[in-house]
């Protein structure tokens, strides 16, 4: 067990930001994790301080970059003209927040199957590919599975699959699963092409539209300038900003206002409000 103090960092509003589907309450406080076939656990100890069931070397060679911990997201308030209303509440709404940095593969077929899937619909997909497929492993006496890889679910058939609760999706992740195998996805290659060109790429494999190739661009690739558009940004496009949002001006932070934007749209506190902009 490790002590950090860590400014602006809110591991509650992590976990139900909608960037990742592995990130679980504890019965007894603070929150569970699996990522990069790793298992933590995150509590908030008040005041800044928060413990992480890892050592050291891990947390600085995984989890500081899974958590975005070297990025100081001070600068987007100054972004934000007096005006905007809607983004001034978004951010302080959101405060603590972090933009994740993701497994590629676990990132493209979460992404994958959250087509018309809400969050918890999205999570039990997740969840049950993982039990099926995943392997399991233990870390303080806390069994868990890992995320499939692809290798696992290449030649798995698609009715298989499907009893995961992936529905039509099923056909997407196989395809996406063989395409890994035999290197035609390469991840390493998709974050150095630059944006144009990485979302090309994504956009020409089956089953991944602009949403999706822009999840897969924001969470798992480090493109910070991805800007997913659900049904739920669309409409705050449309309701508050007249179709109109100025990306422009928040030009290396737009991802993150994305998830600023996408959390309090989806919150009672914002939908109690009438429109903040005319």
């Amino acid at each position: 067990m490790i002590y950090k103090e860590i400014p602006d960092f809110d591991i509650a509003k992590i976990a139900d930001s909608g960037q990742c589907f592995r990130m679980n309450p504890l019965p007894s406080g603070g929150y569970s994790v699996i990522a990069f076939g790793r298992y933590l656990e995150v509590r908030d100890l008040g005041s800044g301080r928060h413990s992480f069931s890892c050592t050291e070397e891990e947390f600085d060679t995984i989890w500081a970059d899974y958590f975005d911990l070297d990025s100081d997201y001070s600068e987007i308030a100054s972004m934000i003209p007096p005006d905007d209303r809607f983004l001034k509440a978004a951010l302080a709404y959101g405060h603590g927040m972090r933009l994740l940095r993701q497994d590629p593969w676990e990132t493209m077929v979460s992404f994958i199957l959250s087509q018309r899937k809400n969050i918890p619909a999205i999570k039990a997909s997740v969840e049950a590919l993982c039990t099926r497929y995943g392997e399991e492993a233990a870390c303080n006496q806390i069994t868990y599975r890992s995320f499939p890889t692809a290798e696992r679910l290449t030649g798995i058939g698609c009715e298989d699959l499907r009893t995961c609760s992936l529905g039509y999706r099923d056909k997407y992740v196989a395809e996406a699963a063989r395409q890994f195998e035999a290197g035609q996805i390469r991840f390493d290659e998709l974050e150095k092409a630059g944006f144009d060109a990485a979302k090309s790429s994504l956009k020409g494999m089956y089953g991944i539209g602009d949403k999706v190739a822009d999840c897969i661009l924001l969470f798992g690739l480090g493109y910070k300038n991805a800007f997913p558009e659900d049904t739920w940004i669309k409409k705050i496009l449309e309701k508050e900003y007249a179709g109109h949002f100025p990306k422009e001006r928040y030009d290396g932070h737009l991802g993150m206002v994305q998830q600023y934007m996408f959390y309090y749209a989806r919150s009672a506190e914002y939908r109690m409000l009438a429109p903040l902009n005319s």
